[in-house]
C-alpha cells in the first residue's frame, strides 16, 4: 500500500509557466522546477531589510477536509519594533520578542521576495535552521511556497 506524505512545495515564480496554478505541482517533463520537502512542521524567519530585526513564522501542515493539504500559521515573533513591522495589540514581550498568535492565515501559495541584496530567509525544522538557499536557489525573485502532498511512499 502506497501512501502520500505531507509537506511544502518550493518553486521559482519565473519559472511557473504563463497561468499555471502553482497549488497543483506540475507532474511531466518539462515542467517548472519544483522541490517538495516532507516537513509538516517548520519556521520561516528572515531579518528586515531596513530595521535589520529578526522575524520568525511557525507553520504546520495538516489534511484539510478531503485530505487536500492545508498550511496554517500558528505563531509569530518579532525581535523588537520599527517602520512596518510593529506587533499586533495582542503580542506578549518575552525575553525581547513579541510574540502572537496571527489572526490571519495563508490563502493561496505565499510569495516569498528573495533580493540578492538581502540575506536569505531562514528554514528551521527539527531543530536546524538553515537558509531556504539550501532547498532551493534563488533568482533574486519571489519563490512560491505552498503545502503539498509528496511521491507517494510505501507502507
Amino acid at each position: 500500500m502506497s501512501v502520500s506524505v505531507l509537506g511544502v512545495c518550493l518553486a521559482l515564480a519565473a519559472s511557473m509557466p504563463q497561468g499555471a496554478d502553482p497549488m497543483v505541482p506540475p507532474a511531466r517533463a518539462g515542467a517548472p522546477h519544483v522541490v517538495f520537502v516532507p516537513q509538516t512542521a517548520f519556521t520561516l524567519a528572515w531579518t528586515h531589510s531596513i530595521e535589520k530585526t529578526r522575524w520568525e513564522e511557525d507553520y504546520r501542515v495538516h489534511a484539510g477536509s478531503g485530505g487536500a493539504p492545508v498550511l496554517t500559521l500558528e505563531k509569530a515573533r518579532i525581535r523588537g519594533t520599527g517602520a512596518g513591522m510593529e506587533p499586533p495589540a495582542n503580542a506578549v514581550l518575552r525575553h525581547g520578542w513579541y510574540e502572537y498568535a496571527p489572526a490571519n492565515q495563508p490563502q493561496g501559495p505565499m510569495r516569498l521576495t528573495r533580493s540578492r541584496y538581502t540575506p536569505d530567509y531562514s528554514w528551521c525544522a527539527q531543530g536546524r535552521c538553515r537558509p531556504l538557499g539550501e532547498l532551493l536557489p534563488s533568482d533574486g525573485g519571489i519563490t512560491l511556497l505552498w503545502p503539498c502532498h509528496g511521491p507517494k511512499r510505501r507502507r
